[in-house]
């Protein structure tokens, strides 16, 4: 539709409807893709989005923060437009709506006419009418554009607050932590998330947040935002304190986009929002309302699953179907927020006259689960879940459906219960909602099942289920498993919906087809972008395989958080430091060099189980300073972060021992030597002990050896993890040359066959055969691979570098060891305290301890 003018307003086509939709967000897409989906029809459609971008996913706004570009995170490109004829205008902000002339302005000259007018502005961010709040470092978060200021403003940032702490609040925190910032949550109400949780709830949420280092500041009121002292804000509270910061973000809530509405003479609701009928219709019968800006029964709704909704039932009633009524939704979410796992489900805080509480709480474990229930106990009308939310498919099941309760409720969210919830996904019935967000019931997967999608990928193609949040993927998951088995198809164990292979088979397809990156082994046997669980696998992959350097161009974007960094992140965010120490024997030089260092750096130091010396308490950008004082003297990456060989335990053997027969100590380096760097499906341990009496624990761990008269005996698939599990003997009386060839075919057989993050001890319950055919493979060369498996581990032997002497050398690398993109100098609000005579970084509660001394003092 082309813009017209006051003096020469044209009605529509003959037999078509001008059909105007004021906004392109999640909501006002999913309209357009609905019109679609119900066929073309006779409408003239435009679409007036404020902003720059095309339609996209606001819900994974903060992966922005994390390296996402704009065009990730899109719902639709040109094309879409293009295909079905829709005129999108980008930069269009309606100003007014003429409802007697039925026109829509987005200036006094330009307007665009309409038969019938869609209203899918959504919200605006909630700025509380706060002195000062208009200055220039204070933003909003809730737009792409939102998103560039605050990485503008970060860039020269070293404090920032957040003010509110419900979702869109703990998720801008994530974002201003991530950007090395000292982070500070200021929120209104008692607790964090206090629509979603409960007290108890939401002080365990507080405690793992601060855990990781942000601040937070419940039960204050912001009174004023003025000029600091020693920063450019300073906030002033309703009781007296003060807290000094570089920026702040305003994320206090949303507020209903109604302006346009309000101002033309729309029935506006008490809390704000346009008022709408179930049929999503306004007070003037050709214009509808749907999503944030709609008011319906005197609610609101800040989810996507509503607004999704009020986009079917309106895109219905557009194309004449009378019977399409929006029906309200139920409050449930899940979702991470800082990597904790939170989930909300109905009346959690347990406010329904006469409802009864089930709690569940393990401080220890970080985890609260409470169901809330009716009187008798029979239906569940609200949950709060934190730490682990492993249950909350079954639980909105229950509660979304009005499932009886089993005659125990507690057993759903005890210890015992949550591996095996007492509701499967049989006993669930076809009219069960399983995605909240797209409206997907159980009947509707099994129907698409039926029709052919016997992948993940299919079903979430066909029907969207779990296209939106992702939330229910688990138990779409459990669906399409069961529904394949019941019809004796064998089910897909793909690796995610991005690669239809298991682990095992994409290692082959990279061992044969010699692939190198991920971009070329997903182009070749892959789909999409790939995602958090298959790009880790490929990264290992790719180094069991090549031993490249895993922080080169093509390898670093795979990396989870510690191999990002070579280092292991510690719940205050420091790093802890590693070197390597074979066999645990170490010369007093470089002990001189250890305490040196941990004293330069003022770095806890530990002694492992595993013979090594922990330095804790690593700023990220003090690594590669300790690593090079630690490489200069002679060290190597222990790769306590990675997924390979921990450490070659030993006892001091024939050397020392009275008892010893062998040269455990000198076997012990040869080991760990030889297999340093070696990368597997999950971390290994090894261990060799000089005699029978087993001072070096051999029989639990991943590769164990043990010293006898006659020679060594090798074990193996031990581990002393959550499962203790007992190493099994696999030869015995070997020679040192014939012990190395073994133990190269049986950890290259392991790591081109085991599972995802699958330890040595699972994947030998897992293998067909057990130990006899372990043995049969390794020992006797039944397969004919033993030459193969042996020249394959010589290749990565040979190819060995240490990871960060090669990060040293490489200036690229080096970049990402950055806290502060324009300064080097230290975190000056990182305080240390004593502890057993060292000194190590203070607790989020230390810190808050000395500060409340400071002032009384």
């Amino acid at each position: 539709m082309k813009p017209a003018r006051l003096d020469m307003a044209e009605p529509g086509l003959a037999g078509r409807k001008r059909l105007v939709v004021v906004g392109n967000g999640m909501v006002g897409h999913r309209l357009l893709e609905e019109l679609v989906r119900r066929g073309r029809g006779d409408d003239d459609i435009t679409v007036l989005s404020g902003e720059p971008h095309l339609a996209y996913d606001r819900v994974q706004l903060s992966q922005c923060f994390v390296g996402a570009q704009p065009q990730d995170l899109a719902l639709a490109d040109a094309a879409f437009f293009e295909t079905h004829g829709i005129t999108v205008l980008r930069d269009k902000r309606a100003v007014w709506i003429d409802r007697k002339q039925r026109r829509v302005h987005v200036t006094d000259q330009e307007f665009y006419p309409y038969d019938r007018l869609v209203l899918a502005t959504g919200s605006v961010p909630f700025v509380p009418p706060i002195e000062g709040a208009d200055r220039p470092e204070c933003l909003p978060y809730r737009t792409l554009d939102d998103v560039a200021a605050i990485q503008a403003r970060a860039a020269g940032a070293r404090r920032g607050i957040v003010i509110g702490g419900g979702l869109l609040g703990l998720e801008a925190a994530r974002a201003l932590h991530g950007l090395g910032l000292d982070t500070h949550v200021v929120e209104f109400s008692p607790w964090l998330m206090a629509t979603q949780l409960d007290e108890s709830g939401g002080r365990l949420l507080r405690g793992k947040i601060e855990a990781l280092g942000i601040h937070v500041h419940t039960a204050k009121t912001t009174s004023s935002i003025g000029t600091g002292l020693r920063s450019p804000l300073r906030l002033r509270f309703s009781d007296g304190g003060l807290l000094e910061a570089d920026m702040v973000v305003f994320s206090a809530g949303i507020r209903p986009c109604d302006r346009l509405a309000h101002s033309c003479g729309l029935v506006i609701g008490p809390r704000g929002g346009v008022v709408v009928d179930d049929r999503c219709c306004s007070s003037d019968p050709a214009i509808y309302a749907i999503g944030e800006v709609a008011s319906w029964q005197g609610a609101t709704f800040g989810l996507v699953a509503p607004g999704y909704e009020m986009a079917r039932v309106c895109a219905a009633h557009l194309r004449g179907d009378e019977d399409a009524v929006f029906q309200g939704a139920q409050p449930s979410t899940k979702l991470k927020l800082l990597g904790v796992d939170v989930g909300s489900i109905g009346d959690a805080q347990g406010r329904t006259q006469g409802s009864m509480c089930c709690v569940f709480e393990d401080a220890l474990a970080g985890v609260y689960k409470k169901l809330v229930m009716d009187a008798g106990g029979k239906r569940l009308l609200g949950a709060v879940l934190v730490g682990d939310t492993a249950s909350f498919g079954m639980l909105d099941q229950y509660f979304t459906n009005g499932l009886a309760l089993p005659a125990q409720p507690a057993a759903l969210i005890a210890p015992a219960a949550d591996a095996t919830p007492a509701l499967g996904v049989d006993a669930l019935p076809d009219t069960a909602q399983i995605c909240s967000c797209n409206q997907v019931s159980k009947g509707a997967l099994c129907h698409a099942i039926e029709d052919g999608c016997a992948t993940l990928g299919d079903l979430k193609a066909r029907t969207r289920a779990g296209t939106t949040c992702g939330g229910c993927v688990p138990l779409v998951k459990q669906i399409l498993d069961r529904e394949l088995e019941r019809r004796g198809i064998v089910v897909d164990h793909g690796l995610c919906e991005h690669f239809r292979y298991s682990r095992q088979e994409l290692y082959h397809l990279v061992r044969v087809n010699e692939i190198r990156d991920f971009k070329t082994l997903i182009a070749r046997h892959g789909a999409g972008r790939g995602c958090d669980i298959c790009k880790p696998v490929a990264a290992s992959i790719f180094a069991s395989c090549w031993n490249d350097f895993v922080l080169a161009p093509q390898h670093a974007p795979l990396q989870d958080s510690n191999d990002a960094y070579l280092g292991n992140l510690q719940k205050d965010g420091t790093y802890s430091v590693v070197p390597r120490i074979p066999g645990g024997e170490i010369s007093p030089e470089k002990l001189i060099v250890i305490g040196e260092v941990a004293r330069k750096y003022r770095l806890y130091t530990k002694i492992t189980g595993g013979q090594r010396i922990d330095l804790f308490g690593a700023r990220l950008e003090q690594l590669p300073l300790i690593w090079r004082e630690l490489i200069d003297a002679g060290f190597e990456s222990g790769h306590a972060y990675g997924k390979a060989l921990r450490t070659a335990k030993s006892c001091v053997g024939s050397t020392w021992c009275r008892f010893g027969v062998r040269d455990s100590v000198g076997l012990a380096i040869r080991l760990e030597q030889r297999y340093r760097g070696l990368r597997a499906p999950h971390k290994i341990k090894m261990a060799a002990s000089g005699c029978t009496r087993e001072c070096a624990e051999a029989q639990s761990k991943d590769v164990g050896v043990i010293a006898t008269d006659k020679g060594w005996n090798l074990y193996v698939c031990g581990n002393g993890g959550m499962w203790p599990r007992h190493a099994e003997l696999l030869a015995s009386d070997l020679d040192d040359d014939t012990l190395i060839r073994l133990i190269d075919r049986f950890l290259m057989l392991y790591i081109r066959t085991a599972d995802k993050l699958q330890r040595t001890a699972a994947w030998r319950e897992s293998l067909e055969g057990g130990l006899d055919y372990l043995k049969a493979v390794v020992v006797n060369d039944s397969l004919g691979l033993g030459a193969e498996l042996e020249a394959q581990m010589q290749q990565l032997v040979d190819r060995y570098e240490c990871e960060w002497a090669a990060t040293l050398k490489d200036e690229q690398a080096l970049r990402r060891f950055r806290s502060l993109i324009n300064d080097s100098a230290p975190d000056e609000h990182i305080v240390h305290v004593q502890e057993r005579g060292q000194v190590r970084p203070a607790t989020v509660r230390e810190r808050r301890d000395l500060a409340v001394k400071a002032e009384i003092e």
